[in-house]
């Protein structure tokens, strides 16, 4: 079998601004989902996972949608992109796919958009070679939205896709959703050259974003925008702020306007070829923000980011959709920082954190047999 891998991702800044029409700036992680599949002509679809031994999926290609409330629901996401790609018109005659994944799940890196945009480009080569890449990006959102249920933008699946080694991807969502040429730019990201190290540190505090907290947040953005008659908050302004008369929804607007203000200004100094540590202290003020006006930090997130600061850390920040899951932190002796998180954690009563360096890694591509092989 053939195999391909999508990475999972990591947001330097800019988080909750993709579905306001914002700015983000993810990079792709060294870590992924790898999909082997190859085609059957029978219109079966055969789906298994490394993670799952035990379970093995069986489902006409033809009936996805009708057995969707039957299906486990890890499997309803690879599931989701074949249903997309049928539903857009492209013939799959039946395939067999076999996944296993290396993104901690429930971590805030983005493991389900991976194992989306994994299968996604599976299928492309396999039955719709002429998808671009935009096509891809849409696919596997729409997976995860229509048919996982879980209401994310297009921050995750774009990364996954469009990242490349050794860079941050500077996305403007609304030009993407516009299909502007300028809507992407990869943003040249080396930290090793200047002595640094970005650390992830995943709590173990699993996040979930197919329940409430995440979709309530998006519904008061709407709601702050629908007040200030705007279409997105990517409009407001800080004077449009005071306008706002219930306090929840001015401080998820504040959010909004401040990050992308953030992601604007760490995009501008990366590009004029600042030292990287110049972005520490935008990294810490998001996450003051996220704690602060969206109140998606957790107890566990907030001593990670404590712990990080406290050990020598130029900035860090909660990432992903919050509640749980993981901190980055941009530190010069990643060993130190990771030993003063571990000790803050057993100080405080909770289990171990996974505490790794990681680079900005490649987006979403076919393994060629040495890597193949190099996985074994």
């Amino acid at each position: 079998m053939e195999q391909w891998i999508a990475p999972g991702r990591v947001n330097i800044i800019g988080e909750h601004t993709d579905y306001n029409d914002g700015f983000v700036l993810p990079i792709a992680l060294p870590l992924g989902v790898v999909c082997a599949a190859r085609p059957r002509g029978d219109g079966l679809v055969r789906l298994t996972s490394a993670q799952r031994p035990d379970e093995v999926i069986e489902v006409r290609v033809d009936a996805c949608a009708a057995q969707r409330d039957r299906l486990p629901r890890w499997a309803r996401y690879p599931l989701g992109v074949v249903h997309e790609l049928v539903r857009g018109g492209h013939r799959v005659t039946g395939v067999d796919l076999e996944l296993d994944g290396a993104v901690p799940i429930g971590a805030g890196l983005s493991s389900s958009a991976a194992l989306c945009c994994a299968v996604t480009i599976a299928l492309r080569d396999l039955f719709a070679p002429a998808l671009t890449d935009r096509s891809m990006v849409e696919i596997a959102r729409a997976a995860e939205n229509g048919f996982a249920g879980v209401p994310t933008g297009l921050l995750d699946q774009s990364a996954s896709i469009l990242c490349t080694e050794g860079h941050a991807l500077f996305l403007d969502i609304r030009a993407f959703d516009d299909a502007k040429a300028a809507a992407v730019e990869q943003i040249p990201f080396d930290l090793s050259t200047a002595g640094l190290t970005l650390i992830v540190a995943d709590t173990g505090h699993p996040h979930d974003l197919a329940d409430g907290g995440y979709a309530e947040r998006r519904a008061q953005c709407e709601a702050a925008a629908d007040a200030l008659n705007l279409s997105a908050l990517r409009d407001a302004t800080t004077e449009d702020l005071s306008r706002l008369r219930d306090s929840v929804l001015r401080r998820r607007a504040r959010h909004v306007v401040t990050e992308n203000a953030r992601v604007l200004a760490v995009v501008d100094r990366l590009r004029a070829g600042a030292d990287p540590r110049a972005i520490g202290e935008l990294l810490t003020a998001s996450h003051h923000s996220l704690r602060e006006d969206f109140e998606v930090s957790a107890p566990a997130l907030d001593v990670a980011v404590d712990a990080a600061l406290d050990a020598g850390a130029h900035g860090a920040r909660m990432v992903g959709g919050g509640f749980g899951g993981s901190i980055i932190a941009l530190v010069e002796d990643a060993d130190h920082v990771a030993e003063k998180i571990m000790n803050r954690f057993a100080a405080t009563g909770f289990a171990p954190p996974r505490v790794f360096a990681v680079q900005p890694a490649a987006g979403a591509r076919k393994l060629d047999r040495g890597a193949r092989r190099s996985r074994r």
